[in-house]
């Protein structure tokens, strides 16, 4: 229990005020000259710490090592993502990183290492002694370690090229364990690879563009400028990021952008245009425009190609031209300073970001129907938190008092199905549960609902009794395995799941992982008319990995009457801050507050949850 709870607990209903994550990092420093910025670029240390813990542990699972050792790396590399903080900036304010959660001494030392060299010898020690692209092979969905060796050893694959060549020869399915439908998949999650690792996750591309644009800011005279495209619509994948900027000396801005440190290659340098390849491999596009163009080129660049045509298309039904410059009634420009004058020359109010698809957002906005998205300020609460009475990160206390800004949290650590998780059976829930009525006794901290993450089994049924489920304020049902049963069986066994007595929310619908897994298949409209027969709900949830319900799917649980549950998934206390990127899906899903269950205030969200138990 940490110190905070412990005074509040001594206070008897004292206020606990919420832990504030520390303010944004100055991550680069301002150097006057050019040369010494090309000549000091450096990745982000976090980033580079976190993929060469993934990959040992990686490697470490494939050839067997002890399961406590892999578990080691990969929780170090949880934590390492879970900083707000740059690592080199943490080592060099003479912090020692084995204070860290999940950090020891040998862990410590290895960061260490990665910081001077930008490796480590054990990363070498492990390649050498896996052959090929162990780890490569381990992403691609139903191949775990004994998997990946049985491939090495009798069919010599030592790459994802490897054993695509030998999907196709249908050598594959000759392996004891793979079969036909084994080869076909892989063939297809390695197709689907290729396609994927051209984007990046918005969590990805989010830390790529905030110190870049802290880096301009610092280093360039702009007057204004966002972060456009796609991550400002809130995709949940971004290909690349495009900058719309304006300054009266738009050289200076070009120069400084392309001296960025973290570039690797400078595409193209123009006078008011700039394109460069990060180290991380994204490509990033500026635009540096006059004061008077800067809402039409952010309308531009902004919109999807979909919704700038239908935009097009309406001004020139109205005699006008519009494109990245303004908007033009023959030769005079009438808008383009802002984009509310570009939107109003057309007859349209602000379209928000995340509604410019072509979706039908620019009829809805003619006819004075555009939804009032609901907003940060109206998220009350968070029903998907875990803790380390299972496979969290922190304790139940100091995940609640890291939420202290909420009205409301719920607990819902796993159950015992998947071992690893180190789930919760009956009587460890009602011990947790002690400790949560413990806590709501004190006060001056948010409330506690008592839930659990119960397994949807394949059949549909649930991994823990109705006595259990039926003591719990909710439940949160998930599917975390047979991803891959027909359709068919996939919504059978959901509707079952959801025709439980005590089920209360659909949790993650899809599985789905960005990136790495692509999600089950159901039908979506029959499980939301289930879910609304049955008075339950379904949950946005806001892991940057996850980001399911997807943004079309948000919508349609609001066509149904089903709430949606926007929940962080925390695992720790960093992830609480993921709770935007599930309201960015849940705002492109065109959801307002009163589509959103956990904008419901504690005494009209425990009567909807009752409803459901």
């Amino acid at each position: 229990m940490t110190a905070r709870v412990r005074d509040a607990i001594a206070a008897k209903g004292e206020s606990a005020t919420s832990l504030r994550a520390p303010a944004p990092l100055q991550t680069l420093a301002r150097v006057a000259d050019v040369e010494d910025r090309l000549g000091s670029r450096q990745g982000l240390l976090n980033e580079d710490v976190i993929a060469i813990f993934n990959e040992i542990a990686d490697l470490l699972d494939i050839s067997g090592a002890n399961p406590f050792r892999i578990r080691a790396y990969r929780n170090a590399a949880r934590t390492i993502s879970g900083m707000t903080e740059d690592l080199r900036t943490f080592l060099t304010r003479g912090c020692d990183p084995a204070d860290l959660p999940g950090i020891g001494r040998d862990l410590a030392g290895k960061i260490r290492e990665i910081a001077d060299t930008g490796t480590c010898a054990l990363l070498r020690q492990v390649r050498d002694e896996v052959p090929g692209q162990g780890a490569a092979l381990m992403k691609l969905p139903g191949l775990g370690p004994r998997r990946v060796q049985a491939l090495q050893r009798e069919l010599h694959i030592a790459s994802v090229d490897d054993l695509g060549r030998a999907a196709r020869e249908h050598r594959v399915r000759l392996l004891k364990g793979f079969g036909a439908r084994s080869e076909q998949r892989l063939l297809q999650a390695i197709q689907a690879q290729m396609d994927r690792n051209r984007r990046f996750n918005v969590d990805v591309a989010a830390r790529t563009a905030d110190p870049l644009m802290q880096y301009l800011r610092e280093n360039a005279k702009i007057a204004a400028m966002t972060v456009a495209g796609s991550l400002r619509r809130g995709r949940d994948t971004v290909g690349d990021l495009d900058i719309v900027a304006t300054s009266a000396v738009p050289r200076t801005v070009i120069l400084a952008f392309t001296a960025y440190p973290m570039t690797q290659t400078v595409l193209s340098a123009g006078v008011t245009r700039a394109s460069v390849m990060l180290s991380n491999g994204m490509q990033v596009d500026l635009r540096v425009v006059p004061p008077a163009d800067y809402g039409a080129a952010m309308v531009y660049l902004t919109g999807s190609k979909a919704h700038n045509l239908a935009l097009r298309q309406l001004a020139q039904s109205m005699g006008l031209k519009i494109n990245e410059y303004g908007v033009f009634r023959g030769r005079r420009k009438i808008a383009g300073r802002d984009e509310a004058s570009v939107y109003a020359a057309v007859g349209l109010p602000w379209i928000p970001p995340e509604l410019r698809e072509d979706t039908g957002e620019i009829q809805a906005a003619r006819d004075g129907r555009l939804p009032r998205l609901v907003a940060r300020e109206d998220i009350k609460g968070d029903l998907h938190i875990h803790t380390r009475d299972s496979d969290g990160l922190a304790s139940l206390e100091e995940m609640v008092e890291a939420a202290g800004r909420l009205q409301y949290l719920a607990i819902t650590d796993h159950s015992p199905r998947m071992g690893m998780t180190h789930g919760l059976g009956a009587q460890r829930l009602a011990v947790q549960a002690e400790r949560i009525d413990a806590l709501n006794g004190v006060g001056g901290m948010p409330w506690i609902l008592k839930g659990v993450e119960v397994d949807i089994l394949e059949d549909g049924s649930l991994d823990l009794p109705n006595t259990v489920l039926g003591r719990l304020d909710l439940v949160v049902g998930a599917i975390h395995s047979h991803f891959e049963l027909s359709p068919a069986k996939q919504t059978a066994r959901i509707l079952r799941a959801i025709d439980h007595p005590h089920f209360s929310i659909l949790a993650h619908p899809s599985g789905r992982l960005l990136g790495e897994r692509d999600g089950c298949r159901f039908d979506v409209p029959r499980v939301m008319k289930a879910l609304a027969e049955r008075g339950c709900f379904v949950e946005a949830n806001s892991q940057p990995s996850r980001l399911d319900l997807w943004d079309s799917a948000c919508r349609m649980a609001r066509e149904h009457g089903v709430l949606v549950s926007i929940a962080s998934d925390a695992h720790r206390v960093a992830d609480l801050d993921n709770l935007p990127l599930g309201l960015t899906q849940a705002r492109r899903g065109w959801l307002e507050a009163d589509d959103v269950l956990n904008a419901r205030e504690l005494p009209e969200l425990r009567c909807l949850l009752k409803r459901t138990m």
